[in-house]
């Protein structure tokens, strides 16, 4: 069984930076893809970046030129650097690993951003 834990999340002022990490039980390498995901009480959950194995990435329309993700695979993690946080940021942030077979999920961790 695949564990994935965040950490990182936070209440940050608008304009301020965040980190969120995600650690995987197992070798990340052998995911071909992980993301990010969000989800608000009103909104669906939402793919905000991804990153695959050879390290090709994509973001949401709304994070692009502030969030970066990356993936450290001798720690077996995979970060999201959020800059220029703003309100319409907070939610609860989730990790998504997929090897071919299976979707991975991680429990969230909540990110506030006050104006």
């Amino acid at each position: 069984q695949v564990q994935l834990v965040e950490s990182g999340g936070a209440l940050v002022q608008a304009g301020g930076s965040l980190r969120l990490s995600c650690v995987a039980s197992r070798s990340i390498f052998s995911f071909n893809h992980m993301g990010w995901y969000r989800q608000t009480p009103v909104k669906t959950r939402e793919l905000v970046a991804g990153i695959t194995r050879g390290d090709s990435t994509d973001y949401a329309d709304s994070v692009k030129g502030r969030f970066a993700i990356s993936r450290d695979n001798a720690k077996n993690t995979m970060y999201l650097q959020m800059n220029n946080l703003q309100p319409e940021d907070t939610a609860v942030y989730y990790c998504h690993a997929w090897d071919y077979i299976t979707n991975y999920w991680g429990q969230g961790t909540q990110v506030t951003v006050s104006s």
